[in-house]
C-alpha cells in the first residue's frame, strides 16, 4: 500500500469516537478467531449502527466535509439527471423516483425542480438512506431548496416492492463492501487479504482465499485471457450480486441509473494496477490507508462495470446503456441548461462560476472520463434515444 500523507488531526471528540468504533471492530475480530475479510471491516467501519462513517453525524460531503460529489459540484448535474429520466416518469401517474443514498439532498431539491418546471413531477419521491443524520441534512436541504416538493418526498428503510419509476445511484456502488485479494505462489495462489488487531490498531494479513474468491478470481482470469501475476493486488466486490438482484427484485416497471467511478473489468484488473483501486479520503486528502482512524473517513474502491452488468443481466434486467459521465451529461442536454441558466440570472459573474462547474463535470481530467454512467431497467421503459449515440456496452 501507497504512503500516507500527512493528514490534519481529528479533534478529541472525534478521535474517541474511532476508538469506539475500533474497540468494536477488535471484538468482532476476537470473535472470529484473530481474523476478519477485510469486506466485514468495510462494512463495520462504514456502517456499524452509531459509529460507521455513513452511520454517524460527522459532515461528510462538500468543501467542510471529505470529499465533494457532483451534486455538489453544480445543479446542471442534477438537472441532467432530472432531464435523462423524465420519459421514464412521464410514461405514468404513478411512476416514482427512488435515489439511493441521498448525500445532502442537492440532487434530490435539484432534480424535484426540474422535473416540475418540465411539468413532469413524480408521484413521490423516495429516498433509501441508512444514516439518521444524513436524513435529517437532506430534510433540511429540501426545506431551504424544494419546500414546495417537500410533501412528494419519502424517506424509506428498505428497498420498495413493485416499484414502477426510476431509480437513481449516485456514488453508491462504490461505497459498498469490497474482498481484497493477493496472487502468492503455486501453493497458495489466491490469498485474501484479511484484517487482524496490531495493538490499539490493525494490519493486513493474508490467508488461503474460500472457494467463493478463488472462483471469482478464475472468472476474472478467464475474461483476461490470462492469470494475474504473482504478488498482484487488488479488490472485488463478492456482494455486488446479491445487492444488484435487490434493485431487480424491487423494480417492476422502469430504468435503473448508476453513476460512479469505475472502469471495465478488462481495464481494473490490467497490470499496470498491481495494487488495486482502494482509496480514503479524509479531509479532501485521498490515501490508501483503510486502517486509520476508523469511522472518520471513508473507504471507497473503483467499480467493475462489467460485473455490473452481468450482475443486472443475471437478476433479469435489461442493460440499456453504458457511458463516460461528460458523453452522458451532453446526451441529457447539459449545454441547454448551462444556456438556460445564463439566460434566467443574467449574471455574468455566477454564468462565469457555471462554466467552470460545468467543465470540472465534463473534463476528462476532472470528472467527465473518470465517472461511468449503466442504465438498466426492466418493462418498456426507456432513456431518450439520444443515449442511443452514447453507448459503450461493447466495451464491457
Amino acid at each position: 500500500m501507497h504512503v500516507v500523507p500527512e493528514l490534519p488531526p481529528p479533534a478529541a471528540d472525534a478521535l474517541a469516537h474511532s476508538a469506539a468504533l475500533s474497540a468494536v471492530i477488535r471484538r468482532r475480530i476476537a470473535d472470529r478467531g484473530g481474523w476478519i475479510d477485510f469486506s466485514e471491516y468495510m462494512d463495520l467501519a462504514l456502517y456499524a449502527p452509531g459509529l460507521g462513517y455513513y452511520s454517524a453525524g460527522a459532515r461528510k460531503f462538500g468543501v467542510a466535509g471529505d470529499f465533494v460529489t457532483a451534486p455538489e459540484v453544480s445543479p446542471l448535474f442534477a438537472r441532467c439527471i432530472a432531464r435523462a429520466v423524465a420519459p421514464v416518469i412521464a410514461r405514468g401517474s404513478g411512476n416514482d423516483i427512488l435515489e439511493l443514498g441521498a448525500g445532502t439532498g442537492a440532487m434530490a431539491a435539484d432534480i424535484l425542480q426540474t422535473l416540475a418546471r418540465d411539468d413532469v413531477l413524480p408521484a413521490r419521491y423516495r429516498i433509501l438512506e441508512v444514516s439518521a443524520d444524513l436524513r435529517e441534512r437532506q430534510r433540511w436541504t429540501l426545506q431551504e431548496r424544494a419546500a414546495e416538493y417537500l410533501p412528494l418526498v419519502e424517506w424509506l428503510d428498505e428497498l420498495p416492492v413493485n416499484f414502477d419509476g426510476a431509480i437513481i445511484a449516485n456514488e453508491v456502488v462504490d461505497a459498498l463492501p469490497v474482498t481484497r485479494f493477493r496472487i502468492g505462489d503455486a501453493r497458495e495462489r489466491v490469498q485474501a487479504l484479511g484484517v487482524a488487531i496490531d495493538g490499539d490498531g490493525f494490519r493486513w494479513v493474508a490467508r488461503a482465499a474460500g472457494a467463493e474468491l478463488c472462483a471469482a478470481i478464475n472468472a476474472i482470469e478467464a475474461d483476461l485471457g490470462g492469470g494475474l501475476p504473482a504478488s498482484y493486488e487488488s479488490e472485488i466486490n463478492l456482494h455486488l450480486r446479491g445487492w444488484i438482484g435487490g434493485l431487480g427484485a424491487a423494480l417492476r416497471d422502469g430504468i435503473c441509473v448508476l453513476i460512479d467511478y469505475g472502469l471495465v473489468s478488462g481495464e481494473l484488473y490490467a497490470p499496470d494496477r498491481s495494487d488495486g483501486t482502494l482509496i480514503c479520503h479524509y479531509r479532501h486528502r485521498a490515501h490508501a490507508d483503510p486502517f486509520r482512524w476508523p469511522g472518520l473517513q471513508d473507504i471507497t474502491a473503483w467499480v467493475d462495470f462489467s460485473a455490473v452488468a452481468a450482475a443486472a443481466t443475471a437478476a433479469g434486467l435489461q442493460v440499456e446503456g453504458f457511458t463516460s459521465q461528460a458523453e452522458f451529461l451532453i446526451a441529457a442536454g447539459i449545454e441547454a441548461e448551462f444556456v438556460a441558466a445564463g439566460e434566467v440570472s443574467g449574471d455574468q459573474r455566477a454564468h462565469l462560476n457555471l462554466s467552470r462547474e460545468m467543465q470540472v463535470l465534463l473534463l476528462p481530467g476532472e470528472m467527465g472520463e473518470k465517472f461511468k454512467v449503466m442504465w438498466f431497467g426492466r418493462g418498456g421503459a426507456q432513456l431518450d434515444a439520444v443515449f442511443a449515440s452514447h453507448d459503450d456496452r461493447h466495451r464491457l
